[in-house]
């Protein structure tokens, strides 16, 4: 967790009922993802990425065909210190559960934050993404906002 709260009020919506899907549903979609990555938490604050409204199952797109994914999320202020990690959150949570012909792109959302362009390299660059996974802090961080059990 940081010392100092960046966006200290945050606006919390409420979280949304699961779609139960068919038994015989093989092909990836964009709820599938969504379902995946929603109960994140925030490294900011006790809440997921989806009560903070970071992402949406709009904001997933899937192309099977192609083997695309693309993840657009919003933080939550536009000087948000931790989009980075929310990103880093993001795919390490995707990087063993879908299959290796899947490429993944994170991105934030257009407009959404002031280092917009700097934030989307570094998430989408594997060396740099694989340097900060090496930080013993870092992966601490992550690893806190993916198996927290307080939501």
């Amino acid at each position: 967790m940081t010392l100092g709260l960046i966006n200290a009020n945050p606006v919390v919506h409420a979280k949304k009922e699961r779609i139960a899907r068919p038994e015989d549903h093989h092909a990836v979609d964009a709820l599938d993802i969504y379902d995946f990555v929603r109960d994140i938490r925030d490294p900011e604050h006790p809440y997921s990425l989806e009560q903070l409204s970071v992402l949406s199952e709009e904001s997933i797109t899937v192309d099977e065909k192609l083997g695309r994914i693309l993840i657009t999320f919003t933080p939550t202020i536009q000087h948000c210190s931790m989009a980075t990690v929310i990103g880093l959150c993001l795919r390490e949570k995707l990087k063993n559960c879908f299959s290796p012909h899947f490429k993944v792109d994170i991105k934030v959302a257009p407009g959404s934050h002031a280092d917009e362009d700097s934030v989307n390299k570094q998430l989408n660059d594997k060396e740099r993404v694989a340097a900060a996974m090496e930080n013993p802090n870092l992966r601490q961080l992550v690893d806190e906002c993916l198996y927290s059990s307080e939501l």
